[in-house]
C-alpha cells in the first residue's frame, strides 16, 4: 500500500515538473514581447469566459473563443514576438521552432488556414453534407461554423497529443495537453500585470531570463 502510494505520488510530482518544464520553455522562447503577454492576458480572459459559456451555448463559446482569444494570441505571436537570434536564452529563432513541443509557427499557419477556410465547406453546403439540421439565417451560419471550429479545436488538440506519444513519448504528450488545457488559467495570472508595464513603455519582458 505504502509503496503504491509512494509510486503514485512520484508520478504525479513527474507530472508536475514536466508541466512546469513546457511552461517555462514556452514563457522564456516565445513570450518577450509586452504586447504579446498583453494579448496572451486577453486572450486568457477570453478563454475563461468560453470555458463557462462552454456549458450552456458550445456554438457560441467557440466563436468567442476563436475570434476573440485565438486571434489576439496568435497575432501576438506572428506580428509583436522577435524572430531575430535569443540573446537572452543563446539560442536561433530556428531552433526553437525546432525544439518546440506544440505548435510551431509553421504548424499555426497550417492550422489558422483550416480554421479560415473551414466556414467555406458551409457555402457549399449548408448542412456540411447532411451532419447538420438546416438552420435558416446568418445566426444559423455562424452557429454551425462555431461547431465546426470547435471540433477543429478538439482535433487540433488530439492530434497533436498522440503524435507526441510517437515522436516524443506518452509523459510528453499528455502534459503538453494538460498545459494547452490549463494555458488560459496560467496566462491570466502570469501576464495580469503587462498590459500596464506595456502602457509604462516596457516594450521586452527584462526578467524574461530570471525563472
Amino acid at each position: 500500500m505504502t509503496d503504491t502510494l509512494s509510486h503514485s505520488t512520484g508520478k504525479i510530482a513527474a507530472f508536475r515538473a514536466q508541466l512546469d518544464e513546457q511552461r517555462w520553455d514556452d514563457h522564456r522562447y516565445y513570450h518577450h514581447s509586452t504586447i504579446n503577454q498583453s494579448l496572451h492576458f486577453l486572450s486568457a480572459s477570453t478563454f475563461i469566459g468560453a470555458y463557462i459559456l462552454m456549458f450552456h451555448d458550445p456554438a457560441l463559446a467557440s466563436l468567442l473563443g476563436w475570434c476573440v482569444a485565438m486571434t489576439s494570441r496568435q497575432a501576438g505571436h506572428f506580428f509583436f514576438e522577435p524572430k531575430g537570434f535569443d540573446t537572452v536564452n543563446d539560442v536561433t529563432h530556428q531552433h526553437k521552432e525546432e525544439i518546440k513541443v506544440g505548435y510551431n509557427l509553421v504548424r499555426k499557419v497550417v492550422f489558422m488556414t483550416m480554421w479560415a477556410l473551414m466556414p467555406l465547406l458551409l457555402l457549399v453546403s449548408p448542412t456540411l453534407f447532411g451532419l447538420f439540421a438546416p438552420i435558416p439565417g446568418p445566426m444559423g451560419f455562424l452557429r454551425h461554423v462555431g461547431l465546426m471550429w470547435l471540433a477543429l479545436g478538439i482535433g487540433g488538440l488530439l492530434f497533436r497529443t498522440f503524435q507526441l506519444f510517437f515522436v516524443r513519448d506518452v509523459p510528453t504528450g499528455l502534459v503538453w495537453a494538460a498545459k494547452i488545457i490549463t494555458d488560459p488559467f496560467n496566462d491570466f495570472i502570469q501576464y495580469r500585470h503587462a498590459p500596464v508595464r506595456l502602457l509604462k513603455g516596457e516594450r521586452l519582458d527584462a526578467g524574461i531570463a530570471t525563472r
